[in-house]
């Protein structure tokens, strides 16, 4: 599952809440920037309910340094530029790409490494989930979805690298009042929107 948000910005914590009550799925493998704590996220994680965490960083929070230690949770670290072509990419179905950065470090052991024109690249696998959670600012009743600032951060790469994209948003508006040259991510990719503010779900 993955799960947008930069901290707490984007993050589609209402979502999160929702698998919190709602459901008794466990061993989730997240594939989310961070662990962020006083989110949902980290209830999901306190709840022994993630087997997996696949991001950029974790040690901002010490529960899950301590849990990675202790053999209770694996974690996959990726560079943040990486993690963020790895969504792309995924989205758009190429499995797999070249990069320079983690090369020659604990990160790049045991994959598959080559030289382009005398530098060192790594072989990183692309991502793409079953399920995005992700966060907007608004959507239209289509889909169409505008992010508001920082809030944009990973949300629109993930809601096309997964198989099925549900969407947390403030506002839902009549087709054609949203800006068309602010709609970064297109109905096609969304499948569910959840107005947050109201108790619309289209």
């Amino acid at each position: 599952m993955m799960v947008g948000g930069f901290g707490l910005s984007g993050l589609p914590d209402y979502l999160l809440q929702a698998v919190i009550d709602y459901t008794d799925i466990d061993n989730f493998t997240i594939i989310s920037n961070n662990i962020t704590e006083n989110s949902n996220a980290y209830e999901l994680f306190m709840q022994n309910r993630i087997k997996k965490a696949i991001g950029t960083y974790f040690t901002t929070s010490r529960e899950v340094v301590k849990a990675y230690r202790e053999g209770r949770i694996e974690i996959e670290l990726i560079p943040q530029g990486t993690f963020s072509e790895a969504l792309r990419l995924g989205g758009a179905g190429i499995p797999a790409f070249y990069t320079p950065t983690s090369a020659g470090t604990e990160l790049a052991k045991d994959k598959e490494s080559r030289v382009f024109d005398g530098r060192e690249y790594v072989l990183e696998r692309s991502l793409r989930a079953d399920v995005a959670l992700i966060k907007a600012h608004k959507a239209d009743k289509a889909g169409n979805l505008v992010y508001r600032k920082a809030g944009r951060n990973f949300n629109p790469m993930m809601a096309m690298a997964a198989d099925l994209t549900i969407v947390e948003v403030d506002e839902v508006v009549e087709v054609g009042e949203l800006d068309p040259e602010a709609i970064v991510t297109p109905f096609i990719f969304v499948d569910v929107v959840v107005n947050k503010g109201g108790t619309d779900c289209e």
